[in-house]
């Protein structure tokens, strides 16, 4: 299956980098609006017979111009829905309390999956949530799928699974409103990154995709 990890569109909450992780969520800004009319367009190559979107407004915002142009109907998933501040919520992703939130989710994806986000959820839980939704998409026999979910959700879930990304690449690629992370494999046989944000990346036999050391924190949300 092809898998296209769309992140949605600019919310206000972007605008001010705040942990903004709760349903419903806030909505699109105008850029974002414009971001998700421009979609179709951005993703005309590809052959999408399913579209799917979190629980979170934003996303559904986002996937609706998408499935429209397609004649699909939005698939709504609550395990797609972005990671859980839980205590953090709200918070200045850039404050020092905030920054706790990317180093846990990139913890869970190098294998620390105990771990919990202070009043949320465990990386257990939350890769578990996302896998039953690919697992899902794949078993629906679509060749290829577009999911509209979150930054940090998508940048974990994809270090965590695809062969050829690690943490220290999603680390140092954040991924910007309406980016796209497009995936190649299966539940069964696992998965590769083709392209972040329509950039090649590395085959894992190649050395698999290097980045710059940076801040965890990043750009999520």
């Amino acid at each position: 299956m092809r898998l296209l990890l769309v992140r949605h569109g600019q919310t206000p909450s972007n605008v001010r980098h705040l942990l903004d992780t709760a349903a419903p969520g806030p909505g699109l800004t105008e850029l974002g609006e414009r971001q998700a009319a421009a979609l179709p367009a951005a993703l005309a190559g590809e052959d999408i017979e399913a579209v799917y979107a979190s629980t979170l407004v934003r996303a559904q915002l986002t996937a609706a111009p998408l499935a429209a142009a397609r004649g699909l109907d939005v698939i709504v998933r609550d395990g797609i829905r972005e990671l859980s501040a839980g205590d953090l919520e709200m918070l200045p992703g850039d404050s020092e309390r905030g920054e706790q939130y990317m180093r846990i989710a990139f913890a869970w994806a190098a294998g620390e999956t105990a771990l919990r986000v202070p009043g949320a959820e465990s990386g257990a839980e939350a890769l578990a949530r996302y896998d039953a939704v690919v697992a899902e998409a794949a078993r629906s026999g679509a060749g290829t799928v577009a999911m509209v979910s979150h930054g940090a959700a998508i940048r974990t879930w994809t270090a965590a699974r695809a062969g050829n990304v690690d943490v220290a690449f999603a680390a140092a690629h954040p991924l910007e409103n309406t980016g796209v992370v497009v995936l190649e494999g299966s539940p069964s046989d696992g998965w590769k990154a083709l392209t972040w944000a329509g950039a090649t990346v590395a085959p894992a036999g190649d050395g698999g995709p290097t980045g710059e050391p940076v801040d965890p924190a990043g750009h999520a949300r």
